[in-house]
């Protein structure tokens, strides 16, 4: 279930690796102030400025609390570590994350979830419904991928990038929420936006019938919202970033 931390030779960390490192690691923290999380569980990605496909990946055994932009993995695309590590890497996490790195060229950030109400519309046969101010602003923007059990195997990687194409948010059938973007700060703006959407969905079913959107609508909000600007999603990450760095600058390290 995972891979095993192994001595590799180090190599100096470069100034775009650390800044790279310092940015994700204030992501780990980010969804740990949300409570975006499931303990040991679940993964953000970066890739690494460079030739190669190498990214970043929490350590498996640490709370999102506890990540720091030192404690940080860095790995190819075979989940082998690049630099020692006294952490091993969850083969879970890596599968579906080098997958989207290695296949989509934008794809430089990959955050996965198992958020509860998350997981609840990746339970729906009919998955996100198209009647709130949130889902409305991706209509006809969200993958689907149907779930094939722990994933593992190596096998599941075409077809999960297949059913993604070129949508960046993404919905694991019976298993929770995926997002990938250009940069930190776009992945998150699109995974908040499938998140709030999720929440809102159900939070509204169970208090009666909902009021459909015209179809008209949609074209327009999703011209209008997505994808976000730079500038928005920058600003955004940014804000949350300065709250998480009130609370403890420790990821920082």
């Amino acid at each position: 279930m995972k891979t095993r931390a192994r001595p590799v030779k180090q190599a100096p960390i470069t100034e775009a690796e650390r800044a790279a490192r310092v940015e994700l690691a204030a992501a780990y923290r980010i969804f740990d102030m949300l409570g975006w999380t499931e303990g040991i569980f679940n993964h953000i990605t970066l890739r690494v400025p460079g030739p190669e496909v190498q990214f970043l990946i929490n350590p498996f055994g640490l709370l999102y609390s506890e990540v720091t932009a030192s404690n940080l993995v860095l790995i190819d695309v075979d989940g082998n570590p690049l630099r020692e590590s006294r952490w091993p890497v969850n083969q879970a996490g890596y599968v579906i994350h080098s997958a989207i790195h290695q296949a989509i060229p934008g794809a430089h950030c990959v955050m996965h979830t198992h958020t509860t109400t998350g997981m609840a519309v990746a339970c729906l046969k009919e998955g996100l419904s198209p009647t709130n101010f949130y889902s409305a602003q991706l209509h006809g923007c969200v993958a689907y991928h149907d779930f094939e059990g722990i994933t593992t195997e190596e096998g599941e990687k075409e077809r999960l990038v297949r059913d993604i194409g070129d949508k960046q948010a993404v919905i694991l059938r019976n298993h929770g929420l995926l997002a990938w973007g250009h940069s930190v700060s776009e992945a998150f703006m699109v995974l908040r936006t499938l998140q709030r959407a999720c929440d809102v969905q159900i939070a509204s079913s169970p208090a009666g019938p909902l009021q459909p959107i015209a179809p008209e609508v949609f074209e327009q909000t999703v011209r209008e919202s997505g994808p976000a600007e730079k500038r928005v999603c920058d600003d955004l990450f940014a804000a949350l970033q300065r709250q998480v760095d009130a609370r403890d600058r420790s990821y920082r390290d």
